[in-house]
């Protein structure tokens, strides 16, 4: 390192100064064994930052060499920890503003999932076992009650999304959902006996027949129908729309593809603990004395936690927003319009992207419903009873947990591996094989029930749990790599498409699919005049549906591939439109970093071999 004092007329340079250079052992020496610096009067800071003289010093003043070299190494000291404040502070290689993004995140999904646990496994068992009600329920619901519901949903959602902020956008939503499941535990639920029409619902059975048993038993149970439908719209609402649009707002593309697949580890730790949760106040319900209602007090419990974690969502929302950085996203995109309703579905018709993720989206639903209703056609008739039902529910759950759990441990590799492509054709080709698997079970389960007896089970059994395993299968796929890749496929739209799409596709199209697969079957049923003889013509359509499937999934490859260097692009256009100023005004400094001269730069009056005697001053 070199160093050159330039004088205005106070201080002198010793004859022949020579340029001092310094090893790295010699700065660490002289840190140790330098003398105290030499403190002179009447020094100040000036504004630009440098020391002045206001004092006077005789003329023959000179800093020996020790002194020297003193100086020299206090001011390489000095400009360490500026070079060290540069670094980015990180801890096991992630940034610290990273961090205070992504640990809320995975905390809240972890909530949001356990509450969805939760609410899933006892939504059936309230319709199901409800007195005058059946299985057959669940087909009405999901397309008379559901899917009407989930576009009232959609359209109030694309109002609130033009005229509230987003902060407010979210808490409007989710608050409603917390006070709802809080007052049936403790309101609804106990007051069921009393605000639900049996005895009208039963004249009008007898007059219309038992055909018209599901339809009746909406009205009949209405209260528990609304807690099925809320359950639903907490998937759909609280997990897609809420939750992933706040994620896709915070992160960028690349934490997106290392962090998104590892938000469903701490959410399938929460499967695995919902899952335990539902199984023991479904047992304790076994232990209670006569007379008490044991799934009353199990649904408060429950009901209690759902609020809690509700709460706690609500609590992680604010600190992110308060405390974490958020990314700037690319300024180059859509000014954000205000349209109505049919507009907004205009708009996202229009979009060739938004209706590939609609098909992904609809075809999921549609194929999960054909197996998956089926599959509780059989788990009825082996468990019958609540407790027998809510119980094994628990255990599906937590098997759903452990799995999954292995799968997003996968993901994060095949993502880096092989892509965005490959990981969203996965899960079609999963639920493919499965769906095969159990519908062959059930067309040909008479043939091979002698082999099963040998392992102790029957056709039904077996049915039971190889449709189990499908559904386990199908929805580890879903969470660790399905619903990654649909959401990082929204991260390169405008922010208005970003809302209003995933508005229609999450909460419309979610239960559209679930519907559509149950207008298939109630259109089977009453054609072929049962689920069992329309088997054959089930497994044709899923298979159709599938193939669908993939060819919207290669199409949206494609497209996304393509946004995605469009906005790196613009985003590389940005950086080097910010660095040609500053390129411009250094051309006439040569190149230097500098943008005015310092009184440590020499000029030309200081170059080194001219004497200190004759330098003409210069200004400090």
């Amino acid at each position: 390192m070199e160093a050159v004092l330039q004088s205005k007329g106070f201080l002198t340079l010793p004859p022949n100064p020579k340029a001092r250079s310094l090893l790295p052992s010699h700065g660490l020496r002289q840190r140790i064994l330098s003398t105290k610096p030499l403190n002179l009067p009447g020094l100040s800071l000036s504004s630009n930052g440098f020391q002045r003289f206001q004092g006077s010093v005789s003329r023959n003043a000179s800093f020996s060499p020790k002194e020297r070299v003193s100086l020299i190494c206090r001011a390489e000291a000095a400009a360490a920890p500026a070079a060290d404040s540069d670094e980015i502070p990180k801890i096991l290689g992630i940034e610290i503003e990273t961090l205070k993004k992504i640990i809320p995140l995975g905390l809240m999904f972890f909530c949001i999932l356990f509450n969805y646990t939760i609410l899933r496994d006892t939504k059936d068992v309230l319709v199901v076992t409800a007195k005058g009600s059946s299985a057959e329920i669940i087909p009405f619901l999901k397309t008379w009650v559901n899917l009407p519901m989930a576009v009232g949903f959609m359209l109030l959602y694309t109002k609130l999304a033009n005229v509230l902020p987003r902060k407010a956008l979210f808490y409007t939503v989710i608050v409603p959902f917390i006070a709802f499941f809080g007052a049936f535990g403790f309101l609804l639920y106990p007051l069921s006996n009393f605000i639900h029409p049996q005895a009208f619902a039963d004249k009008l059975l007898n007059s219309l027949g038992p055909r018209f048993l599901g339809p009746l038993a909406i009205m009949r149970i209405w209260s528990f129908c609304l807690f099925y439908v809320m359950a639903e719209l907490w998937g759909s609402v609280v997990v897609s729309v809420l939750f992933w649009g706040f994620a896709n707002q915070i992160t960028t593309v690349d934490e997106a593809k290392k962090f998104y697949p590892l938000f469903g580890l701490g959410a399938n730790v929460a499967l695995i603990f919902s899952g335990r949760t539902v199984k023991y106040f479904s047992n304790m319900r076994k232990h209670l004395g006569p007379g008490v209602d044991g799934w009353a007090i199990s649904l408060k419990a429950m009901m209690s936690i759902v609020v809690g974690m509700g709460l706690t969502i609500c609590f992680l929302y604010w600190w992110v927003n308060k405390y974490a950085s958020l990314p700037t996203r690319s300024k180059k995109k859509k000014e954000k319009v205000t349209m109505g309703t049919m507009e907004s579905l205009k708009f996202l018709a229009s979009s060739r992207y938004i209706r590939d993720l609609a098909t992904l989206v609809v075809a999921y639903g549609i194929s999960i419903n054909l197996v998956e209703v089926t599959w509780k056609s059989k788990l009825k008739a082996q468990f019958p009873s609540p407790n027998e039902y809510s119980s094994f529910m628990g255990d599906f759950s937590t098997a759903t947990g452990i799995v999954t759990f292995i799968m997003m441990l996968l993901s994060q590799y095949i993502f880096n591996r092989y892509g965005w492509g490959v990981a969203a054709n996965i899960t079609p080709t999963v639920l493919l094989i499965t769906g095969v698997a159990f519908f062959s079970l059930i067309l040909f389960g008479g043939p091979i029930a002698p082999m099963l007896t040998q392992f102790g089970l029957t056709p039904l059994l077996a049915a039971v749990y190889v449709g189990a395993m499908q559904n386990i299968f199908s929805k580890s796929a879903k969470y660790s790599l399905f619903d990654p890749c649909k959401e990082m496929a929204y991260i390169p739209l405008d922010e208005d498409t970003k809302v209003k799409g995933k508005a229609a596709i999450d909460v419309v199209c979610n239960p559209l699919g679930k519907s559509g697969g149950a207008l298939i079957q109630q259109f089977m049923i009453l054609t072929f005049g049962s689920l069992a003889n329309s088997t054959p013509y089930l497994g044709g359509i899923l298979l159709v549906i599938v193939l669908a499937w993939l060819g919207a999934a290669r199409s949206l490859d494609s497209q996304f591939t393509a946004l995605r260097k469009e906005e790196e692009l613009e985003k590389e256009m940005e950086r080097s439109a910010v660095k040609i100023p500053v390129l411009a005004q250094n051309d006439g400094e040569n190149g230097s970093l500098a943008t005015s001269r310092t009184p440590l730069n020499p000029t030309k009056g200081d170059s080194a071999s001219s004497s200190p005697e004759t330098s003409a001053p210069t200004n400090a």
